[in-house]
């Protein structure tokens, strides 16, 4: 192959790409809002039903690595008590007893993961992709698994192919094991798997499949 055809196959490649990359964009903002608008009652209820169960803020703030390991702040509604990591970093466990009697409820049907829709609508996530890992647990995690810090090539979703392929994690094991499936999708990542996902996330949903 001549280097002028090697340079048009390139440019072919980076339009296709950037035309993926401004499908899934509109995606994202389109199928964002539109979760936003059916869900706004529930919402409602649920900023009221928080309040009155638990003392402490709203919504959980929490850092978490994204595209290119840039770190941002990941939004949702607020599942544990306010004291839940005074002894620092830790990952959630098997009917954790820091979680509250509403969070107990938000988390089994991942409504605790709304608010991350505002964080699509700011560029920071998308609706698929790898799941953004705390930066204390990825430099961890890094160090142990190789190629671990692949996944942030992408923008990091509020649902991916491990979150519908594995059940909940929290051990270095598990996070090995999300890791191939995560690399799948960065290798094999389209509009209609990204559907795909979306649909089998509806199933993981109603089902409560590896809720903590």
């Amino acid at each position: 192959m001549s280097k002028h055809d090697l340079a048009a196959r390139e440019i072919g490649q980076a339009r296709a790409s950037a035309s993926r990359d401004t499908a899934r964009r509109a995606r994202d903002v389109a199928g964002s809002l539109l979760l936003l608008a059916l869900t706004l009652p529930l919402l409602l209820l649920l900023v009221c039903v928080i309040k009155l169960d638990s003392r402490g803020p709203l919504l959980y703030r929490q850092h978490r690595v994204g595209l290119h390991g840039e770190v941002f702040t990941l939004l949702k509604f607020r599942s544990m008590r306010i004291d839940a990591e005074a002894g620092g970093p830790r990952w959630a466990a098997e009917r954790d007893p820091r979680v509250t009697r509403v969070g107990a409820f938000v988390r089994a049907f991942r409504i605790d993961e709304l608010p991350q829709l505002v964080n699509v609508l700011r560029g920071e996530m998308s609706l698929v992709g790898p799941r953004p890992e705390r930066p204390h647990f990825a430099t961890q995690l890094a160090r142990v698994i190789p190629g671990y810090e692949d996944r942030t090539r992408v923008l990091p979703g509020i649902t991916g192919w491990a979150q519908v392929s594995y059940p909940y994690g929290a051990s270095v094991e598990d996070a090995r094991i999300k890791l191939t499936y995560d690399l799948h999708y960065l290798q094999n990542q389209t509009l209609s798997l990204d559907l795909h996902i979306l649909v089998a996330t509806v199933r993981v949903v109603l089902l409560r499949v590896g809720a903590r």
